[in-house]
């Protein structure tokens, strides 16, 4: 009886046991062992993650970078130093300097037109002179001949004059200063400037001794010495400004 009793109640237990306490599933059972893993690996990855980056500085306080429109932009004439009276146009200087450009061209073209009649008085000046010595017949020369030369020596006195006009009223510019071979080329000009005066005279002067058959004399006998000086300053004064020689007469 007792042991009957006993078997019942052991069965009535294991009942109320398996209804009390829940079963556990191969997932969870399986998941405590699983946790450590993570756990330790979770120290492994740490080291890998960038714990010391330094904060990105900030746009503030970068020096602001040119933009395009900047970098390509040319300076002003203002930022060179140039005022701007200075950059305003000057219609009566501009006028100015031009006058002068055309008059000293005209200057340069009829001075070296002078050079012809020039050199061609001075191989027929001694065609044109008395020969023979005191005390012997004077040959005296053909009227053609002094003709010819009076008329060359004249040509280049009227094309002298005329190219010195050009020179001396082409307008000036303000605070101009002559230098290098233009000195060189003014500085000439006080030895055939007044040669080319006197050369003139003395010529006249032995033109009407010759005239009269009588052999030149006096100060008309240097008539072909200043002549002679006059023409190697005048080609030397052309040669300091337009050497190498070339001009062009038809070129504007």
């Amino acid at each position: 009886m007792n042991l009957k009793l006993f078997k019942s109640m052991t069965g009535v237990g294991a009942l109320l046991f398996a209804f009390l306490v829940p079963q556990v599933s191969p997932a969870q059972s399986s998941a405590p062992n699983s946790s450590p893993t993570s756990s330790s690996q979770a120290p492994q990855s740490s080291p890998t993650a960038p714990s010391k980056q330094k904060p990105p500085a900030s746009s503030s306080s970068l020096p602001s970078a040119p933009s395009p429109a900047q970098s390509q932009q040319e300076p002003s004439l203002q930022d060179l130093g140039f005022g701007q009276s200075q950059l305003q146009a000057n219609p009566a200087l501009q006028a100015r300097l031009n006058k002068r450009t055309e008059m000293l061209k005209i200057h340069q073209r009829l001075g070296i037109i002078t050079l012809a009649p020039m050199i061609a008085a001075l191989i027929t000046g001694p065609t044109a002179k008395v020969k023979g010595k005191d005390g012997r017949i004077l040959k005296v020369p053909s009227s053609t001949n002094l003709d010819f030369h009076a008329a060359l020596g004249s040509a280049t006195t009227a094309l002298y004059l005329t190219t010195a006009y050009y020179a001396e009223f082409a307008p000036r510019i303000p605070d101009e200063k002559k230098r290098g071979a233009i000195r060189t080329h003014v500085a000439l000009a006080f030895i055939h400037g007044p040669g080319m005066i006197l050369t003139p005279i003395l010529g006249a002067m032995a033109f009407s001794q010759e005239q009269n058959g009588e052999k030149v004399h006096g100060i008309a006998s240097a008539h072909g010495t200043v002549a002679t000086i006059t023409a190697f300053a005048y080609g030397a004064s052309i040669v300091a400004v337009a050497w190498p020689i070339h001009l062009k007469f038809w070129e504007k």
